[in-house]
């Protein structure tokens, strides 16, 4: 598997992470043998230890932050923790989303007893109504959205796509089934459609104003060209 790099400097690497692949393995975990981590593959591929400075989900493709240092590791994620650096991911939902809506909801903590104040900015791109049948209707509808994730907790994008009745097609935790099986029945896109699509910041050793782009996989291309949708990164 050959990761698309996105930018590399003296300081950081981001690359494109592929769906269904781990940042990186827990420390004892029995997948390390069965299946490479995305350290693991830009190991592989560079010949280089990177360190991550964020995460994405296993099931989330997209743009991921890293650094050549573990001396640098913090100075990047200061960014996030003083919401310095713009963070955009694309989707496709169930049924028709609102055209712009600010989502304030909390959301449970990996710790899943406490809940913590969560807020995604959403903006819709475009809609489309297929003469496919999903029980209960004789049509099925579906939207593109643009999400800006303000803060970044667990699932936060997930859930608050599901807290609107609008949930991503092909998430299994949080979706619904019945469209999922559609898509892969109907299309053959069994991944989740959610992409982390750019990150935009300025560079804290260089200063350098970075708008960085991670490219669509397949199932998403052939997901533009069916439903006539454009490419939001192109």
């Amino acid at each position: 598997m050959s990761l698309e790099i996105i930018h590399q400097d003296s300081y950081c690497l981001l690359v494109t992470k592929p769906n269904n692949v781990l940042v990186h393995h827990a420390h004892h975990s029995r997948n390390k043998i069965d299946e490479k981590s995305l350290m693991q593959l830009i190991e592989d591929q560079l010949g280089t230890r990177y360190f991550p400075i964020h995460r994405l989900d296993r099931k989330t493709s997209g743009i991921i932050l890293l650094a050549t240092k573990k001396e640098y590791v913090s100075t990047f994620q200061a960014l996030f923790t003083n919401k310095k650096i713009k963070k955009i991911y694309y989707g496709v939902v169930r049924g028709y989303s609102q055209d712009n809506r600010i989502i304030d909801s909390p959301v449970k903590g990996r710790d899943a007893l406490v809940y913590k104040e969560a807020e995604t900015h959403l903006n819709c791109l475009d809609k489309i109504e297929l003469n496919i049948s999903v029980k209960p209707y004789d049509s099925s509808r579906y939207s593109l959205v643009e999400l800006t994730p303000i803060t970044g907790r667990m699932h936060q994008l997930r859930i608050h796509m599901n807290k609107l009745s609008t949930p991503l097609i092909n998430d299994t935790k949080y979706g619904d089934k019945n469209h999922n099986t559609m898509y892969g029945d109907q299309f053959g896109w069994i991944n989740l459609f959610l992409h982390a699509g750019s990150l935009a910041f300025t560079h804290p050793f260089t200063n350098q104003e970075l708008v960085l782009k991670s490219s669509f996989s397949d199932d998403w291309i052939q997901l533009f060209e069916k439903f006539s949708w454009k490419n939001p990164l192109k």
